[in-house]
């Protein structure tokens, strides 16, 4: 197709929420409901979609990006239309709803980019591998123990072979927590735990040796993210054979880049929701291999498939219980994984998505 066919005629941006199947609580935060953000941007006979899950005000940035950055432009130009809109946020701030706008529409931007050329986003960008381990997450801290054993114990039995459960709402219930989890599993299956920041560097490196007798091998931002000191502190004091994971909360490279001078993460995560959909996502993962630390997919599964294919050695996918929900209720062409793996299929052009207009509307914001 010739570049003059690829104006950007139009941008679509909606918003749906939805309402969680039990109250789910992390070790800082509770919720009941999530709001999915989806754009929608045509050019020629074809529509990139994007999504990213926010406030619904994110719905709001992205549809004056669209009108300030991208309408009128070459849809083949993704870098260039990524950089005018962060440009384009620079007074309003541009980390948090800023940067989730920019996640949605340069993701729509790409799954364009790929349906212009007739093919899917992972032919286009390259694949490092043709498939992606993922991991089973949710485990609440609102759980009850059966609840918790009956998550856990249905990803293994599908085969999945890594799961991780919230802690941090009640320490001192943790450790029992931790060991009903094991119990649950098996001794064989990866156990991580993930404190969302919730704990004190004394309260982390305490539950870390007890949580080391379950073989608990990740544990996720044990304190917050914000401090790289403190998690570098407590990464150096980690039993032997337990990973520090952190990055989800990235917005955008230089993050990423803090996490990693200050020695802070054996894993280094981040989420192409939040960091500037695929662009950002491969600007992290260069600075996680430029660093020697293997790169994970924080949530959105179905999103994160063809942009994991293309980096070498990333470590997983998070295949967040509340995402794969969301995304199986909206998107026509989702795929779940087989043998605890993902795998996109590249017969299908670009993400290889549609919305299920119909279906969603019943959750507009």
């Amino acid at each position: 197709m010739r570049r003059q066919e690829a104006t950007i005629r139009d941008v679509k941006v909606s918003a749906f929420t939805v309402p969680t199947e039990t109250p789910e609580a992390d070790g800082t935060l509770s919720w009941h409901e999530t709001t999915l953000i989806v754009t929608e941007v045509a050019a020629a006979d074809r529509t990139g979609l994007g999504y990213t899950y926010g406030h619904k005000s994110t719905g709001s940035v992205a549809e004056a990006l669209a009108e300030r950055c991208l309408k009128g432009e070459s849809a083949f130009d993704v870098p260039g239309l990524h950089a005018s809109m962060r440009r384009q946020v620079r007074n309003d701030g541009s980390r948090g709803i800023s940067a989730m706008a920019i996640s949605a529409l340069d993701v729509a931007l790409w799954d364009l980019k790929a349906k212009l050329l007739g093919c899917s986003v992972s032919a286009l960008l390259g694949k490092a591998s043709g498939t992606v381990e993922v991991y089973g997450s949710g485990g609440f801290t609102s759980y009850s123990d059966e609840q918790l054993r009956r998550q856990l114990s249905g990803w293994v039995a599908s085969g999945i072979h890594g799961v991780k459960m919230k802690v941090g709402s009640e320490p001192q219930a943790d450790p029992e927590r931790v060991k009903v989890a094991r119990k649950a599993i098996g001794p064989g299956p990866e156990l991580y735990v993930d404190a969302n920041g919730a704990y004190s560097a004394t309260q982390a490196l305490q539950l870390a040796d007890t949580f080391a007798e379950q073989n608990v091998v990740w544990f996720e931002e044990p304190v917050s993210s914000d401090c790289p000191e403190e998690l570098h502190l407590v990464r150096e004091r980690l039993p032997h054979g337990m990973q520090l994971a952190a990055g989800e909360y990235g917005y955008d490279g230089l993050y990423f880049r803090k996490l990693l001078q200050a020695t802070a993460v054996d894993v280094l995560q981040a989420d192409a929701t939040r960091c500037g959909g695929y662009t950002g996502f491969l600007e992290a993962a260069a600075i996680a291999r430029g660093h020697g630390i293997p790169l994970s997919a924080h949530c959105a599964p179905t999103l994160h498939m063809h942009v994991a294919c293309a980096v070498p050695g990333l470590r997983n996918i998070e295949y967040f219980f509340d995402h794969a929900r969301i995304e199986q209720m909206f998107f026509d062409g989702f795929t779940p994984p087989r043998m605890g793996m993902l795998a996109p299929d590249d017969s299908r052009p670009g993400l290889g998505l549609m919305l299920k207009k119909q279906d969603a509307m019943k959750f507009a914001a």
